[in-house]
């Protein structure tokens, strides 16, 4: 198992959530209160960076989907980036990749 860990940024295009963990049944609620908590604003992208994601379930997948709902509810864009394959798979088959953007790499600063 491996501990949820979400940390939040601001870019010039707007908040970007790494995501870095199991996103589970357990920890789903944790991305839920920390996407609830940002100040989204018309026309601003909300970007998850899934570049950490270990684990996730339908849970955090439902969280996934709930920051969508949030973003437009704001009027804003919501963005994937880095998503592993295993949930990439998972999007594909449900067909949430046609809701989502999907950004192939990580948003994550280095050095």
């Amino acid at each position: 198992m491996h501990p949820l860990k979400i940390t939040t940024r601001e870019a010039v295009t707007g908040p970007v959530v790494e995501i870095n963990g199991d996103l589970d049944y357990e920890t789903a609620p944790q991305l839920r209160n920390a996407l609830s908590a940002l100040a989204l604003e018309p026309g601003r992208c909300l970007v998850l960076d899934l570049g950490g994601l270990k684990f996730c379930d339908s849970s955090g997948i439902a969280a996934m989907i709930a920051g969508h709902n949030l973003a437009r509810a704001a009027q804003a864009d919501i963005a994937l980036a880095a998503v592993p394959p295993d949930t990439l798979r998972i999007l594909r088959i449900v067909g949430l990749d046609q809701v989502f953007t999907l950004r192939p790499g990580s948003t994550r600063k280095t050095g």
